[in-house]
């Protein structure tokens, strides 16, 4: 068995929510084979506080959660990915960079928490059912 570890880069519009979770729940979960990153082809500038709340749940520590441009990944300096991973349809559907390396890519589409409205409580559970 190899022990390379596999970086995976989780890629939506904002970055605020499902690739943010998608990156903990990767990083959490992989027992070490697996090392997330996230980013938004149109970064919204601020992580959503609810799935704040579900990645400070599973222990991912969020000191340096942000909402960041894909951009940071594609510079031939930027950490090499093994796998692209698109969470959300819209950033599936547009252009994106040249990805150092060549890594895989996917598409694996989830609906967005964020849009839910309604009280805490409501936009709880939509966070809650993606996440799980």
């Amino acid at each position: 068995m190899s022990d390379k570890i596999y970086n995976i880069l989780f890629l939506c519009t904002g970055n605020s929510a499902r690739s943010i979770m998608a990156e903990a729940l990767i990083s959490t979960m992989g027992e070490g084979r697996f090392r997330g990153f996230s980013a938004g082809s149109h970064p919204g500038g601020r992580v959503n506080p609810f799935a704040i709340e579900q990645v400070k749940a599973i222990g991912y520590p969020i000191e340096n959660l942000r909402s960041k441009s894909w951009d940071e990944y594609a510079g031939i300096d930027a950490v090499q990915m093994d796998f692209i991973v698109t969470v959300c349809d819209n950033a599936a559907g547009e252009l994106c960079p040249v990805w150092p390396g060549r890594p895989v890519s996917a598409h694996w589409g989830f609906e967005d928490p964020a849009a839910v409205e309604g009280s805490d409580d409501v936009k709880r559970a939509a966070f809650d059912r993606i996440f799980r």
